[in-house]
């Protein structure tokens, strides 16, 4: 079955989302700020900040790292973007409505490094239970999982 994908109504209902959040939250998007997710929304996989940065330099946007880097670290603050740990690289955000906040699980292609971004599970898992029973409070838990997309398991 093949996926049809209108890539520029994704990047436009996205950025749509995404400014309406700001204007309503009094969250400033730079041009850069914005820039960086475009960026990351044209790409539809994990991009690492140096990868974005020679895309930035190359539109006359800023050569140095901390540019790249601010623009994530807002992006990721405000739920924008996801920072994969595996790959320590970056993708948007595509679950669900942006202003909803969620805990995404992330399943990562080893070959194209195309990111699939799926609801984790709802309520308690066995992680939040140990947690709970040990007196410890989880802030941040990283769900991924690494294999091959649909596209590249055809073409292997």
């Amino acid at each position: 079955m093949t996926e049809i994908h209108d890539h520029s109504a994704c990047i436009s209902t996205a950025m749509d989302r995404v400014e309406r959040r700001c204007r309503a939250e009094g969250l400033q998007l730079t041009p850069v700020r914005r820039r960086v997710l475009e960026i990351l929304l044209e790409e539809h996989r994990a991009l690492g900040a140096y990868d974005i940065l020679d895309r930035l330099r190359a539109e006359g946007m800023g050569s140095q790292p901390p540019v790249a880097y601010r623009a994530l670290e807002f992006l990721m603050k405000h739920g924008f973007v996801h920072r994969i740990e595996t790959l320590n690289a970056f993708v948007a955000c595509t679950g669900g409505e942006i202003d909803d906040p969620h805990m995404p699980a992330f399943l990562i292609c080893r070959t194209c490094r195309r990111v699939i971004e799926t609801p984790a599970e709802n309520g308690r898992g066995r992680l939040e239970t140990a947690a709970e029973g040990a007196g410890f409070a989880i802030e941040h838990a990283v769900r991924e999982a690494e294999g091959l997309c649909a596209t590249c398991r055809a073409a292997s």
